[in-house]
């Protein structure tokens, strides 16, 4: 997919709430994210992102009072001049569409120099006014990227409920594409990777939303949840095959690692799985601020899927022998597959006697047999509580 520049407005500055994570996590590089931050914030004078900067990680960024109020004055001046535009726009001589012209830009100055609280009540107070379902649609997503930058996922979760309100009233198709951007990074924020791979997935091909993240996030996003939850069969065609991520595999080599992790399980190359496991986990999931909470689950997983994959073509397996496919000691995983047999993660036991892994797949109709006779004697309890309860309404009639 060519790169695509939407045309909303990078409001709040996503890339500044990224690098404020590296920063607080200890990036080897944050001396110089900090100095990219104090530029942006120079540039653009953002007293209240500095404010809140200083505030909560004092640790990271000393307050200086003078290069404070420096910006302060400048954004009162334009503040005050907005207002001003609002004031006029009240006035029974303009229309309702300068007033909601004027609150807009002063709604985009709040949020540009990131005052969270001056932005959400500009914005509400916008809601508010007669406008168009696709202007409302517009103002909650941007509400929706303001929590998205302070991390705030059930406000994000309540924005997006609003927003797919008025999307069944009538939001167009650009609205709708991004709407499912937004929801599909919400709940890979979440861990509910399966939701997350249908809507990141299907944004592949109709990615817009640039203001949120760039196409190779998307990309990363949608590998990661779909190498997570999907099957052999839909891994295949939606990430191994996909036309859009292979597009950008040439340019995008962050993304190595995790193409070759995907790749290395698909095809059963066993030998180099933890190494490119090793290397996601180090480049792709500890320095992302929606990915890191989720990184060891990710690594749990993915060990368990590998492992699950290899035993269901053998009745039985010498741990020597695995260990040797996974290019792994025989103690590291002994102690690893230890972890999840008693939680039936995986359907195999272990021989230790003998060294080895014994599977015992699931019996399909055992199962069913199982299932039926537990779903029949919940049907039996329940027709005689009924049956009770008829008898005793009977002889309350009779008394």
């Amino acid at each position: 997919m060519a790169e695509f520049e939407s045309d909303v407005l990078k409001i709040p500055d996503y890339t500044l709430s990224e690098k404020q994570f590296l920063i607080v996590h200890g990036h080897n590089e944050s001396e110089k994210l900090k100095l990219e931050i104090l530029a942006s914030i120079k540039e653009n004078s953002m007293a209240p992102y500095y404010k809140y900067l200083t505030s909560e990680l004092p640790q990271h960024f000393k307050f200086d009072e003078a290069f404070y109020q420096q910006m302060v004055d400048v954004n009162e001046e334009n503040i005050k001049a907005l207002k001003k535009d609002v004031q006029e726009a009240e006035s029974e001589e303009e229309t309702e569409i300068d007033l909601v012209a004027s609150y807009t830009k002063l709604a985009e100055y709040y949020t540009e120099i990131i005052d969270r609280q001056n932005a959400t009540a500009t914005y509400n107070k916008l809601l508010e006014l007669s406008q168009s379902t696709g202007s409302k649609i517009d103002i909650l997503l941007t509400l929706a990227r303001l929590e998205f930058f302070f991390d705030d996922l059930n406000a994000v979760s309540k924005k997006l409920d609003e927003v797919e309100t008025w999307i069944e009233k009538g939001g167009d198709w650009e609205r709708r594409n991004r709407t499912k951007t937004y929801r599909g990074i919400y709940h890979l924020a979440t861990r509910n990777f399966g939701e997350a791979a249908k809507l990141l997935i299907d944004s592949l091909a109709t990615f817009t939303s640039t203001e949120l993240c760039s196409y190779e996030q998307i990309a990363q996003y949608a590998i990661i949840s779909g190498v997570l939850s999907l099957d052999r069969v839909d891994l295949k065609s939606k990430i191994v095959d996909s036309p859009e991520i292979l597009s950008i595999y040439s340019s995008a080599k962050q993304l190595e690692p995790l193409v070759s992790l995907t790749n290395s399980l698909y095809t059963c190359q066993y030998n180099c799985f933890f190494q490119y496991l090793l290397e996601t986990y180090d480049e792709l999931l500890l320095t992302n601020k929606f990915l890191r909470v989720h990184a060891n689950y990710f690594m749990r997983e993915m060990r368990c899927k590998a492992y699950a994959q290899l035993l269901e073509s053998y009745k039985s397996l010498s741990l020597k022998s695995m260990a040797r496919n996974f290019n792994v000691s025989e103690e590291f995983l002994d102690a690893d597959l230890c972890r999840f047999i008693p939680n039936n993660k995986l359907n195999c036991y272990i021989d230790k006697v003998n060294g080895i892994i014994e599977t015992n797949r699931p019996d399909n109709k055992n199962s069913q047999y199982h299932q039926l006779i537990k779903q029949g004697d919940g049907l039996l309890t329940k027709l005689q509580k009924y049956g009770a309860a008829v008898k005793l309404s009977g002889a309350e009639r009779v008394a």
